[in-house]
């Protein structure tokens, strides 16, 4: 940087300056905050408005979800079974939906969800817990299955042995596609991490200068005499390079007064937060964010372009591209680790017909197969779902 003014300087027929008369504060590279699953938590879901919401809308939506079981022989529903009563009632401490969104939330914090099994004598699960993703180490066998999990917690170890042939084990990991890794997923808030560290540095920023009287910061200027032409001696200079920089420097210490002396005056000379344009910057970090998460910033309140229409179409979508295709990925592992076992003609699966989102594609579905006049009743009753 210096080379840079030396050299403009003399383009221009202009004096280099010393370089003990002037101190030029560089950018530094960004430093960013790390995806790891405690500091995500604590970035992320805990001071990160816009990531909280997300992820709280998410597996609300997604925990509440009616569950029931279909004979996949005759397409019957079963309406009392125990796989049933335990996803309804998974342990003493939470109920279903409290479980699964707790289960969703991992999954979305992590990329990681796991789920422990307790089960009696006769190897059938009566209890179900979410266990925390920081504190479960896959451990690798020679194959591309795992031979079991361990599972950490007040510096105690427990083992659950998985098995060598079909990997299966008292624990289920469900997990997102990660391209680098084959072991553990990759979590949405790797994708935003940026965008989060952005809008929550936005919002630091901003704070540490309505604390500070909304003074922004400047630069040191030492006034010299022409004829005497007296600057700072190297001693001076570092010292005041040390002070600006451990005393003066970083949000907390925004409009933090300095003690002037030897002929040194402060100007200001930084953007204000209108020319920076804070807010926008917020916004734009926000809606990557929901991009990140799949949530439509409509229904954040997010103000900017606008992709749908309306909220229905907002809804419909978030339903569609986001809640539905998480649940789905749910019920295929929950039926691969546990209701095959248990029970081998049934299939979990879902009730999409009370998801209030979805009507309105449910009465164009119902409307359009009403006015088909070259299908018979029961081939309409068959189209919308309903027995013939």
């Amino acid at each position: 940087m210096k080379k840079i003014i030396q050299n403009i300087a003399r383009k221009f027929g202009a004096k280099t300056p010393k370089p003990s008369s002037f101190y030029f504060y560089d950018l530094q590279s960004p430093s960013w905050s790390s995806t790891q699953y405690p500091s995500a938590s604590i970035e992320c879901y805990q001071k990160n408005v816009i990531a909280n919401r997300c992820i709280n809308l998410i597996a609300s939506s997604a925990a509440n979800i009616d569950w029931m079981l279909c004979n996949v022989k005759n397409g019957e529903i079963v309406k009392d079974h125990h796989i049933l009563r335990l996803l309804h009632h998974p342990n003493p401490l939470q109920g279903g939906a409290e479980f699964f969104e707790s289960l969703y939330s991992h999954k979305l914090l992590a990329g990681n969800a796991y789920i422990l099994a307790i089960k009696n004598k006769n190897q059938e699960t009566k209890e179900l817990y979410t266990l925390r993703p920081d504190r479960v180490e896959i451990l690798q066998s020679n194959s591309l299955l795992p031979s079991g999990y361990k599972y950490t917690v007040s510096g105690v170890d427990k083992i659950f042995a998985a098995d060598y042939i079909t990997g299966k084990s008292d624990i289920l990991h469900i997990k997102n596609f990660h391209p680098l890794n084959d072991l553990y997923g990759l979590s949405q808030v790797d994708a935003a991490a940026y965008s989060i560290d952005l809008h929550n540095q936005a919002s630091k920023w901003n704070k540490a200068l309505l604390q500070n009287g909304a003074r922004p910061s400047g630069a040191l200027i030492l006034k010299t005499d022409s004829q005497s032409g007296h600057s700072l001696t190297e001693e001076q200079f570092a010292r005041l390079k040390i002070q600006m920089e451990e005393q003066f420097n970083g949000t907390i210490n925004t409009g933090k007064p300095i003690l002037l002396e030897g002929g040194l005056d402060w100007k200001e000379m930084s953007l204000t937060p209108k020319d920076m344009d804070f807010i926008e910057a917020k916004n734009s970090a926000a809606r990557d964010i929901a991009l990140a998460f799949g949530v439509p910033p409509q229904l954040l309140g997010i103000p900017g372009d606008n992709t749908f229409s309306n909220l229905q179409e907002a809804r419909l979508a978030f339903w569609e591209e986001t809640v539905i295709p998480m649940v789905d990925k749910t019920v295929d592992a929950l039926n691969n680790w546990m209701v095959v076992h248990a029970a081998a003609n049934l299939r979990l699966r879902y009730d999409s017909t009370n998801i209030t989102a979805l009507s309105a594609k449910h009465d164009r579905i119902w409307n359009r197969v009403k006015d088909a006049a070259f299908m018979t009743d029961s081939e309409k009753r068959v189209a919308v779902g309903l027995k013939n």
